[in-house]
């Protein structure tokens, strides 16, 4: 059994940790407020670009744009939101996870656009190539940010570097949900949007060339799915955090109290001892 000067110093440890999980807590819950306020706020702009896009898809046939049928190249560009921190239970290692086990993204042909430092650390150590990181986004992230990243990785696709981009986050359910996600960003597939977009009784007109509308739109709409990704997984991150520090602290009140029992029994046990080694001295004397 430990002595009692141990078990005290261990039920002061506990105690300062609680008190960090706790004000981690109450830290995570303001950002999330916020996180969820500007998710809910890039919505909108979100599903009318999708909705856009998913019409273009189902109701215009024949459409030639190396944007749709692909450019032939074998890479695949992953863009990889997880956290700049951890202690926020599986969240990162959720990510990356799903990445790992999908059979769409085999290792030896896949490269990692990472943003969030835990994400790159953790696929780096599984063997992923790694391209340009954009971590620093992640921290206070803007639409300027995913249009940056959205241009440069069609540079590349347009270069035939890359023949398909990829964009893996977490989805913000609620509080105690969140649900990574893997989306297919390019070559843009009507499968994909089947269903999806607004219908039209006669088929759609362009008041400029088709190609050139491809073109012009499809760097808005990527932009569009990061930027709302980004919010997501902010709000995503901060909610996980706010959950497992909650966690850590209900595990440290009860580990408390367990140590607080086992205290009182070694303090009885010793004033027990005592008495009985005065009783023993008095009856030895006497």
């Amino acid at each position: 059994m430990a002595s009692m000067t141990d078990l005290k110093k261990r039920r002061e440890s506990i105690q300062s940790t609680g008190q960090i999980t706790k004000a981690m807590k109450l830290v995570s819950t303001v950002k999330l407020q916020k996180a969820r306020q500007r998710a809910e706020n890039s919505k909108p702009y979100f599903d009318f670009m999708y909705q856009t896009m998913a019409s273009i898809l189902t109701e215009s046939e024949g459409i030639m744009h190396p944007y749709i049928d692909g450019n032939g190249a074998d890479k695949k560009a992953v863009i990889a939101i997880t956290s700049n921190r951890g202690l926020a239970g599986g969240y990162n290692a959720n990510v990356v996870r799903m990445i790992q086990n999908s059979e769409e993204l085999p290792k030896e042909h896949t490269v990692i656009y990472p943003i969030g430092r835990k994400g790159k650390e953790l696929l780096t150590r599984r063997g992923y190539a790694q391209a340009t990181d954009f971590s620093d986004v992640i921290n206070a992230p803007m639409y300027a940010d995913a249009y940056i990243i959205t241009e440069m990785l069609l540079r590349e696709y347009d270069a035939g570097n890359i023949g398909e981009i990829y964009l893996a986050y977490t989805r913000f359910v609620n509080t105690v949900v969140q649900e990574p996600r893997l989306i297919k960003l390019l070559p843009l597939t009507a499968e994909d949007h089947i269903g999806k977009g607004k219908k039209y009784e006669s088929p759609m007109n362009y008041e400029m060339d088709e190609q050139e509308a491809i073109s012009l739109l499809v760097p808005k709409y990527i932009s569009s799915l990061l930027y709302g990704a980004f919010n997501e997984a902010v709000a995503s991150e901060n909610g996980a955090r706010m959950q497992a520090m909650d966690n850590a602290t209900s595990n440290a009140e009860e580990m408390i109290e367990d140590l607080a029992l086992e205290y009182n029994r070694a303090r009885q046990g010793s004033i027990t001892q005592e008495l009985t080694e005065i009783i023993a001295g008095a009856n030895a004397i006497s």
